[in-house]
């Protein structure tokens, strides 16, 4: 059973409780929610779509809230979401449903990069890669991922940096990756890694989705 006091620290929120609940912002009263349904000491918490009525700032807001939620409590947490945004950056297990019946299940990781699956088609197509971080460059101030497949390099845009070692999850969309027989030189691509072509398939009018594989990750 977790003391009260234990959903605010995870939720950062103790610094809210004297304010009345019209000075609160939607991110702000959202994080409220939460914390009072935690006060309750449940055995399983149920969140369906907590982000639904929220603009984009308040979603950014609070999503990293949730991720520290996610990190911090030792009970199951059932996240129904229509985006595949919050779903790759919360969700360990993943269902799949359409029309109330059970399309797939697996992690998040292998569900993404599925070719059977709708949510491997369509201009929101992506791939999770697992990394840790490795630190910054200290010459051009960007961030070092390192993972089965190899290396990437990414602006550093947190406020603080994350330590080293730290793990990671990064959303490649289909759309921002190029494919070459050859490797590119002279240009501004940062990330250039070797892949096999593991499958192809048709993705819509002129398009096709094709499956890499680098490392041990699809």
């Amino acid at each position: 059973r977790h003391d009260w006091r234990h959903g605010l620290d995870l939720l950062g929120i103790g610094h809210l409780l004297h304010r009345h609940p019209h000075e609160l912002s939607g991110g702000e009263r959202q994080r409220v929610a939460i914390a009072r349904a935690l006060a309750t000491s449940p055995t399983l918490l149920l969140m369906d779509e907590p982000l639904a009525a929220l603009d984009a700032a308040r979603k950014a807001e609070i999503l990293p809230w949730l991720e520290q939620l996610h990190e911090g409590l030792d009970i199951p947490v059932v996240y129904v979401t229509h985006s595949i945004d919050e779903a790759a950056r919360l969700a360990d297990h993943m269902v799949l449903l359409k029309e109330g019946r059970v399309q797939a299940q697996g992690s998040a990781v292998e569900l993404m990069a599925r070719a059977d699956l709708p949510l491997a088609h369509g201009d929101s197509a992506a791939a999770l890669v697992e990394a840790v971080t490795c630190g910054l460059q200290s010459d051009s101030g960007l961030c070092e991922l390192r993972f089965d497949g190899g290396t990437l390099l990414l602006p550093q845009t947190r406020a603080n940096p994350l330590p080293e070692r730290t793990p990671v999850r990064v959303r490649i969309q289909a759309r921002d990756v190029s494919l070459s027989l050859i490797k590119p030189e002279q240009t501004s691509v940062l990330n250039i890694l070797p892949a096999t072509v593991t499958d192809i398939s048709d993705d819509g009018p002129g398009q096709v989705l094709i499956g890499l594989r680098l490392g041990e990750q699809t």
